[in-house]
This record gives structure tokens, C-alpha cells and sequence, in this order.
């Protein structure tokens, strides 16, 4: 299995926008072959260090069954559409693309 924690940093002020896009495009990834989770995620207000709270930043958390899934996403038509709906509002994006030690 894969794991993916990919940080999206969004324009202040476009976090909805961006949450609503990215929840319209789920079903589509969700019904993919491969796709065990897919959610987006963003900071609560804890009393747990070091957390760092980043308004502007929407973690997504994924769980893939191969690294070919996870591959074959990047390139669906519903991600390059999804892409180009937030280009706009899309500062930077960081992945880490995780496995089981």
C-alpha cells in the first residue's frame, strides 16, 4: 500500500473555493481502480507541539494499493481538469509519497 500526504498551499482567502473544487472531483478519484482513501484535510487548534497552523493550507491524505495506481491518477482526465480549475488559486504544492517501513 501507498501513502500520500500531499500540502497544498492556496491564495489567502481561497480555501473554500479550493475545498469545494477539490470535493467535487472525490467521487471521481474514489472510483478509481487502485484508490483505498482520499480526503482533504485542514489544521485544527490543538495544545500539541511543534504543530505549525497554516490556514492556507489544505493536507491531503491518500492511500493507494501500488505506486502504478497512484500514477495512473496523476494522469485521469478528472485530475487534469481538477488542475486546471485551480491553477489560479494554487500557490505550491509539496507530496510525500510514503510506504509501510
Amino acid at each position: 500500500m501507498i501513502h500520500v500526504s500531499a500540502s497544498i498551499r492556496v491564495k489567502p482567502g481561497s480555501r473554500s473555493e479550493f475545498i469545494e473544487i477539490f470535493k467535487s472531483n472525490i467521487s471521481h478519484v474514489k472510483a478509481e481502480e487502485g484508490c483505498i482513501d482520499y480526503a482533504p484535510t485542514v489544521d485544527i487548534i490543538t495544545d500539541i507541539p511543534p504543530q505549525i497552523m497554516d490556514e492556507n493550507v489544505v493536507t491531503i491524505i491518500e492511500k493507494w494499493e501500488s505506486l502504478e495506481a497512484l500514477k495512473t491518477h496523476l494522469t485521469a482526465p478528472h485530475m487534469l481538469s481538477y488542475r486546471e480549475k485551480v491553477k489560479d488559486i494554487v500557490e505550491n504544492v509539496s507530496i510525500k509519497v510514503l510506504q509501510e517501513a
